[in-house]
């Protein structure tokens, strides 16, 4: 039996989509016998076709994943969207590349390879963006090695 007129019509007059209409499977005749829009809006009348309710997503996956992020999880690289610098800023970058270049400065210290003066002077420089790579700063402490000896 085709309803699809049937529904068509109580769509249109409900205000709804088809998807949403609700025929009572126990007054299929009913339905069959109403053509007009009138006969459709007495059967509504009479509760046998009815707007089934408006269903929205869900947003318990989100409430789950938000408290997770609360946390600090899903942060990482992998879950970072943009582009070169939304992904590590350039303050992060920089940051990254200082720590690295006094970590390296500090050992030529405490391996006596510099001298404290030497240190101070290569602190300011690492500050001042001298040297681009760790590979620049071991570079630049073999020259100067070098040119004392």
């Amino acid at each position: 039996m085709d309803l699809s007129l049937q529904k068509r019509l109580a769509a249109e007059i409900l205000g709804v989509g088809e998807s949403r209409v609700w025929i009572d499977p126990e007054a299929y005749d009913r339905v069959e016998a109403a053509i007009t829009k009138e006969d459709i809006r007495k059967l509504i009348k009479d509760g046998i076709i009815r707007a089934k309710p408006e269903h929205s997503n869900s947003r318990a996956r989100w409430r789950i994943r938000h408290v997770k992020r609360k946390k600090g999880r899903r942060r990482g690289p992998g879950h970072r969207k943009g582009g070169k610098y939304s992904k590590v800023s350039r303050k992060e970058q920089w940051m990254m590349k200082v720590r690295a270049l006094r970590k390296e400065l500090k050992k030529f210290k405490e391996r006596e390879i510099i001298t404290s003066k030497e240190y101070r002077k290569m602190y300011r420089l690492i500050k001042g963006g001298v040297f681009d790579s760790v590979a620049q700063l071991r570079n630049y402490i073999k020259e100067l090695v070098e040119e004392r000896m």
